[in-house]
């Protein structure tokens, strides 16, 4: 008998606790991230890994800035590209998902997403990019800890300076500079609607900017960011 509950402990309670314990970890990390910038993400530091195999010396272009010196203009075009109910939905767009779904039906592989700007936010800041239900559940988990504890806007300040935009590009204002060698305050609406159609595949558009279908998506975006809505300012 007792070995039978030295059994369970190992195989059930154990796992268990540590589940939890990283839930915790989790948590206390986005409350702090309440009133303090990350200073990377587990995206990030798999990303410099692969650079740094290739180059030792090799360095990720990031520079933090505030939520007020990133240009209307991007904000307005990411949402409108990656998630135009962002400021109504509870971090998930359920309704999104299903329409995601049901193209990847017809079509018979992966061509839309689905994903909100802070389920993309969640699983960079904390997952890996390996694809499972596993890493999905988390990724949901964290999604809903990031909305109880953050407002919307301080998740999109935090999302706009640490997604990737290039190769060992991240942040709105390294892209600014990457691409277009200015500050992200001064980002003009063609500028910033095309560096939004870019975040799907960051790395192949900095290689192909003449992507003729890059050009045509920015010309779309650019019809749609007067109607995105931003988040609202926190009381």
């Amino acid at each position: 008998m007792k070995s039978l509950r030295k059994l369970l402990f190992w195989i059930v309670v154990l796992p268990l606790v540590l589940v939890l314990l990283m839930q915790l970890y989790f948590f206390v990390q986005i409350w702090w991230w309440r009133d303090h910038n990350p200073e990377s993400t587990s995206f990030m530091r798999q990303q410099l890994a692969l650079l740094q195999e290739k180059d030792p010396k090799a360095q990720l272009q990031f520079r933090w800035v505030p939520y007020a010196r990133i240009s209307n203009n991007l904000k307005r075009a990411i949402i409108a590209s990656e998630d135009s109910n962002f400021s109504s939905h509870d971090g998930v767009d359920w309704e999104a998902l299903q329409k995601a779904y049901e193209k990847n039906e017809k079509k018979g592989k992966v061509v839309a997403g689905g994903s909100t700007i802070t389920q993309q936010l969640a699983k960079n800041l904390f997952l890996s990019g390996e694809r499972s239900y596993l890493r999905k559940g988390q990724e949901f988990i964290i999604t809903y800890m990031l909305e109880f504890l953050l407002d919307k806007q301080r998740i999109f300040e935090i999302y706009l300076n640490v997604v990737e935009w290039g190769n060992g590009v991240f942040g709105a204002e390294a892209a600014a500079q990457h691409y277009y060698r200015i500050p992200a305050a001064s980002l003009g609406a063609e500028q910033a609607a095309r560096l939004a159609v870019m975040l799907p595949r960051p790395r192949y558009y900095d290689r192909n900017r003449g992507s003729g279908y890059l050009a045509a998506r920015t010309s779309l975006i650019l019809r749609r960011m007067n109607a995105a809505t931003l988040p609202a300012v926190a009381k």
